[in-house]
């Protein structure tokens, strides 16, 4: 008897725990949620770049930890290179910043990555598959790709990448850009 009076305990927890899940309207937002919200949407204003690519770039490459150092070296949230991130620091114009900083300071590391998207989509005539695809490989390597005609730049045709790596990388980035412009109405 006792464990029958346990079962339906645990049951009426199970079932108003999936109406609690089913009718709160944002439930999805637990099982994708966006970190550094008013950093992304800073720099998003900032530099003109779409802060569920920002969010989505962050969640494919760290899940939003900070000071994580890739086995190739990029540092901090965005994974920037340390000599990407140099060059960038340079072409923007952003004093006082040191790689260190970068690795362990969200908003300073999503200041850069979000100023090399806004450059990387000047640069791809603000193509975003391309842009993606840029942001993983290096703009040269992803420019060779296109003058040779071993992709078209769309995202219907992401399966023509070369690089597997980059090819994940980029369909990831577009399914959580896809779930997050689902789940979140604004940003």
């Amino acid at each position: 008897m006792k464990w029958l009076r346990k079962k339906r305990v645990l049951l009426l927890m199970f079932v108003s725990f999936v109406l609690v899940l089913f009718l709160n309207t944002n439930w999805m937002a637990w099982f994708y949620p966006i970190h550094y919200k008013e950093e992304i949407r800073a720099q998003s204003y900032s530099y003109e770049v779409d802060p569920f690519l920002i969010a989505s770039i962050i969640k494919v490459e760290t899940n939003f930890k900070t000071s994580l150092e890739s086995k190739r070296g990029a540092i901090g949230l965005m994974q920037l290179m340390p000599d990407t991130a140099n060059w960038i620091m340079e072409q923007a114009k952003i004093p006082g910043t040191s790689l260190e900083e970068l690795k362990h300071k969200p908003e300073r590391n999503i200041q850069l990555g979000t100023w090399y998207l806004k450059n990387l989509s000047d640069q791809f005539d603000g193509n975003e598959a391309v842009m993606i695809a840029a942001y993983n490989a290096g703009p040269g390597k992803v420019s060779s790709w296109l003058r040779d005609g071993v992709w078209d730049g769309s995202f219907d045709t992401v399966k023509d990448i070369p690089f597997g790596e980059t090819r994940h990388y980029v369909q990831r980035v577009i399914y959580y850009y896809n779930q997050y412009v689902k789940i979140y109405n604004t940003f």
